[in-house]
């Protein structure tokens, strides 16, 4: 049998440095499986659902630079898009192969028959469907150049009888090209920046994931203008840590710190970030903000300069117009103010919960203490991102994962796949909540599968947390919010995990000691509180207001015990406000 299609396409995978293709082999896939098959140099993970296959490709991308995932004709195309969703947002280079009905069966509503361009439209960079054996590798090699550098999705649709037909020479390259080009503002615009830094009395600095790889820059320039230095939640692992001039988060997860400095400063700098939110941006302070994707710039606030760069070398060219600043009283108020703050969230850990309501932040603070210096962490979208935004700290070499822009439930366990696949060497927790880890509930069998060392730390409050803190703000009892779970570490366990049960304080470190010693895949099932709630770093009189009139409802509708429970959990937030 003479090369086909899909070896030509596994040959170029694989010399383009992909090392796992993720996926739910069938009918249109089955070509490429045994290609990757013969070829020996690319492990096919199978998923037991193409959207933690998705996910799992998300994570792997995000940490080693470019990844793969599959799904066949139909349902397995629907399947991808919530994962390649988050992927896309979240600039993780993947490549997602789309095999399709036969080609001459196009147009007829065959069996499983989907518009795969109309269907990852919305998420990909690059959407082709290759209809020719030419046409197959020139696709992907143009969906790996888009994939790696403009950083997201790209799909290349492949129709079963393509994949499956004899390979054929192109004049066009095979390859994937890496370039590493400079890119920051011209000599005039560093100076004009320079000038109303030096300028100002009060500079605050405020950093995303772009300002990750320019730690060290960032420091220093944050020196020389005595500039307290907040970040968002995907820039924590990269900036929090060998950060004197530290002031936390800001948004809806952050403290009041990162807020208080940022609508005191006279000058805002955004660093390779597309957040804060508007309603987290002060509204009188002067704004510059830099970013190396033009098209970002002045979206979330209106700004005195909108900057084109990668903070690292537009830094190295702007500190050497920079004068250091004496006064630094400013600073000092920040970050003094910052250490009152991480103080009352000590509250939280000292007050430990009681039988089958262990507080959360407790909980997260253990995992933090005990997880190696350079642990990978996914966490759900929910209450459990907050736990971990305030517990888990930055060490320099730590990696934090999540669905921080689409916001998806149940990304935590399949992120935790891919983590663990490509990075053998480091302690990798998934830190997740109940609602997410019972959506891919499945795909725990892949971890067995393949005897991955994922810890899934089950934050299990019984209810969807997050959800049911919108409800109450906005004054509206909380409905259809609880849930009824299984015993997450009998199914665990039937599933061939280590497994444990948390239900006291008391237990929480003895047990968590445990689990962080046994080898393989563990599960540990926490029973958190679930009238935990978590405030935002400013208390809007509306949010306050809205809270009252949930309590009210609740009393109103018999079920004065669980405002009590709220009262009593809770009664710690009055630090926050006040």
């Amino acid at each position: 049998m003479g090369k086909l299609v899909a070896d030509q396409l596994v040959e170029m995978l694989a010399d383009a440095g992909i090392k796992r293709i993720y996926a739910v082999t069938g009918d249109s896939l089955n070509h490429l499986n045994d290609a990757v098959r013969r070829d020996g140099r690319i492990q096919w993970v199978h998923v037991r659902h193409e959207e933690a296959g998705a996910f799992a490709a998300g994570a792997e991308a995000q940490l080693n630079g470019l990844a793969c995932c599959a799904g066949s004709s139909g349902p397995g195309h629907v399947h991808l898009i919530n994962g390649l969703y988050d992927a896309h947002r979240s600039g993780a280079p993947v490549i997602a192969i789309a095999s399709t009905c036969a080609s001459n069966e196009f147009g007829s509503d065959y069996f499983q028959e989907t518009n795969t361009i109309k269907l990852f439209a919305d998420c990909s960079h690059y959407n082709q469907v290759a209809c020719t054996p030419e046409q197959a590798p020139r696709m992907l090699q143009a969906a790996l150049q888009h994939a790696v550098h403009k950083k997201g999705v790209t799909v290349l649709g492949l129709p079963g009888d393509v994949a499956a037909a004899g390979a054929v020479s192109i004049s066009t390259s095979l390859k994937l090209y890496h370039t590493s080009p400079v890119l920051r503002p011209a000599e005039a615009e560093l100076q004009q920046l320079a000038n109303l830094l030096q300028g100002a009395e009060k500079v605050a600095i405020y950093c995303g994931l772009g300002a990750t790889g320019a730690h060290d820059d960032v420091m220093t320039l944050a020196t020389l203008l005595k500039a307290p230095v907040s970040y968002s939640f995907r820039a924590k692992m990269g900036i929090a840590y060998d950060n004197p001039n530290d002031v936390g988060m800001t948004g809806l997860l952050g403290l009041a710190s990162a807020y208080k400095s940022m609508h005191e400063a006279d000058v805002v700098l955004l660093l390779g970030t597309d957040f804060p939110y508007t309603p987290f941006m002060p509204e009188k302070t002067k704004i510059i903000q830099i970013d190396k994707q033009p098209e970002r710039l002045g979206r979330r606030a209106s700004l005195e300069m909108g900057l084109c760069g990668d903070i690292g070398p537009t830094l190295q060219a702007l500190l050497p117009m920079i004068l250091e600043k004496k006064d630094r009283n400013f600073l000092d108020t920040m970050t003094d103010f910052h250490q009152e703050v991480e103080q009352k969230l000590q509250t939280y850990v000292e007050d430990r919960g009681k039988e089958e309501a262990v507080s959360p932040e407790y909980v997260a603070s253990v995992v933090n203490r005990l997880a190696s210096p350079d642990a990978v962490f996914t966490v759900d979208t929910g209450m459990t991102n907050v736990w971990t935004a305030r517990y888990i700290t930055a060490t320099g070499k730590r990696t934090l994962l999540g669905s921080f822009n689409h916001g998806s439930m149940a990304n935590a366990m399949p992120q935790a796949i891919g983590a663990a696949l490509c990075q053998p060497d480091r302690e990798i927790y998934a830190l997740c909540g109940d609602g997410g880890l019972t959506m891919l509930l499945g795909d725990l069998m892949t971890i067995r599968q393949y005897n991955l060392p994922v810890k899934v730390i089950v934050f299990n409050n019984r209810s969807l947390g997050m959800v049911k803190l919108e409800m109450e703000v906005a004054g509206l009892p909380d409905w259809q919010t609880d849930m009824i779970n299984p015993d997450f570490a009998a199914v665990a366990a039937a599933m061939g995990f280590t497994t444990f049960t948390i239900r006291e304080p008391d237990e929480t470190e003895s047990t968590l000691v445990k689990a962080c010693k046994a080898s393989g895949p563990v599960l540990v099932n926490i029973f958190t509180n679930p009238s935990s709630l978590a405030m935002p770093p400013k208390i809007e009189f509306e949010q306050m207001k809205g809270y009252a009139l949930w309590m009210g409802k609740l009393i109103l509708g018999g079920r004065f015990d669980d405002v009590l429970d709220a009262v009593k959990s809770n009664y710690k937030h009055i630090k926050d406000v006040l």
